[in-house]
């Protein structure tokens, strides 16, 4: 009898580890439907407070005010000094501009002016 009520509880101590925390909700007397809605709930409430990427439009848009009548030439994303960021490359009068925009804030954190002639 004792052996099998230490498989038992041996079993029920692995199940409860490969669920991953929904043995921990069994064991405090709820349901397993009611502790994976907890649990999706608490990874939902999570995602609203990462901060939003900007996007390429909106990049274009900070990049045309810097550089007013300039003419979007490209536009990608890069890694800049760890940092995600859109590199607007525009022209305006034989000039090459690049604007580089914060993907997170949408501040611009370069800028570089090439003359093309």
């Amino acid at each position: 009898m004792k052996q099998i009520t230490r498989i038992t509880i041996a079993t029920i101590g692995t199940a409860a580890l490969l669920a991953g925390g929904g043995g921990i909700a069994l064991a405090a007397g709820q349901t397993a439907a009611s502790a994976a809605s907890a649990t999706a709930t608490a990874t939902t409430a999570a995602a609203p407070a990462a901060v939003a990427d900007i996007s390429s439009r909106k990049a274009v848009q900070i990049a045309r005010k810097r550089v007013p009548g300039g003419r979007v030439t490209e536009i990608e994303r890069e890694w800049e000094h760890g940092h995600s960021v859109w590199k607007v490359e525009l022209r305006k009068g034989g000039w090459e501009y690049d604007v580089y925009v914060s993907a997170k804030s949408g501040r611009i954190i370069k800028f570089k002016r090439d003359y093309d002639g």
